[in-house]
């Protein structure tokens, strides 16, 4: 298992140099929403797991971890983002064992932007209308562990945008890779490559307007339609580790550190910690900052503090069922940080 082990540090390095940040190019992606973690777990540790996760959390941060559970996982989640916005994420998950060695995983996750007011050049007020933008994306993911050692995996996500009058549709890849070593698995390292898929560009009446026609000798009116710049996904890369220290059979300190690389923003790095007790309470923290290019620029949104804690009940004592309820907090710069919830039945 080195040489595995080795071909995966190669690979962090490869990556790393050919998928660097680039701040300069900050604003220039679209479909944001593809960067917010809408699963509670995982965002106690400021979305930073991806050498840890698995199941249906790993659908977001790290595909490889989908087959790393016992059978089954159902998570329903919601985010209330930005304390003092209307804004939140609902989000709804499954995965299921296929096989010995694989898994096979659906999510839904769709944005909440509240009720915004229809306003017009006319009435700048607003109209008394109100409209919901629609936007939401669907992900279906396969992932494979081969000897308990190296779990790789594979998802393909549908991006939709939509507003009353115009919209934009895409796709998106994710690929991963999760190592694990030790008598007890204690350290574990990740890759992912997230958010690689096809330009997108908005679409519809929106963007059309009547105007007089030019150059005519009889007075008339036309449709003008105008094209939308095309726009690019938020493309990130990131590579984590963790280790486990245990403190008898059941109870661990796990450390974890991770390194983002955001094609369109400023690198983020940070460091986290999750205690285990007794498989029944996870408590977790974690502090992520973004890396400074000397030019005083300001960090990215989540970074700072993040916090969670799950509960876990089992339905009988001799069967692997369990109920879930999963809490976290995180810090944003600017606003007065997210809040997100699940309720998890493991089986």
């Amino acid at each position: 298992m080195k040489k595995y082990f080795y071909t995966l540090l190669l690979l962090c390095f490869g990556f790393t140099i050919s998928f660097a940040g680039n701040p300069d190019r900050q604003g220039e992606s679209g479909a944001a929403e593809l960067l917010l973690n809408p699963w509670a777990r995982s965002a106690g540790l400021h979305s930073m797991s991806t050498a840890s996760v698995s199941g249906v959390e790993s659908m977001r941060l790290n595909i490889a971890g989908l087959s790393r559970i016992s059978k089954g996982e159902l998570v329903i989640g919601n985010t209330r983002l930005y304390q003092g916005s209307t804004m939140g994420i609902n989000s709804l998950g499954f995965a299921t064992k296929v096989g010995k060695n694989g898994a096979f995983g659906i999510s839904l996750v769709a944005m909440d932007f509240g009720d915004i007011k229809v306003t017009t050049n006319g009435q700048p007020e607003g109209t008394g209308a109100t409209y919901t933008p629609s936007f939401f994306n669907i992900g279906l993911g396969y992932s494979f562990t081969y000897e308990n050692k190296i779990s790789v995996g594979i998802l393909v996500r549908a991006i939709s945008e939509t507003l009353p009058d115009v919209s934009a549709s895409g796709f998106a890849i994710d690929a991963g890779v999760q190592y694990v070593s030790g008598d007890r698995d204690e350290f574990k390292l990740g890759i992912a490559l997230r958010n690689i898929g096809s330009p997108m560009e908005f679409g519809g009446e929106g963007l059309s307007f009547r105007t007089s026609a030019p150059q005519a000798d009889v007075n008339y009116e036309i449709t003008v339609n105008q094209r939308a710049e095309d726009f690019e996904l938020p493309s990130l890369l990131n590579i984590g580790i963790s280790y486990d220290f245990y403190f008898g059979e059941t109870n661990f300190l796990r450390g974890i550190a991770n390194f983002t690389s955001n094609a369109f923003s400023r690198d983020d790095i940070g460091v986290g910690a999750e205690f285990s007790f007794r498989d029944l309470i996870v408590l977790r923290g974690a502090y992520k900052v973004s890396m400074d290019d000397g030019n005083g620029e300001e960090s990215n949104l989540y970074t700072g503090l993040a916090g969670g804690i799950s509960i876990d009940v089992p339905l009988k004592r001799a069967d692997n069922r369990t109920v879930g309820i999963d809490y976290a907090y995180r810090t944003t710069n600017p606003f007065r940080g997210s809040h997100s919830f699940a309720v998890r039945l493991s089986f």
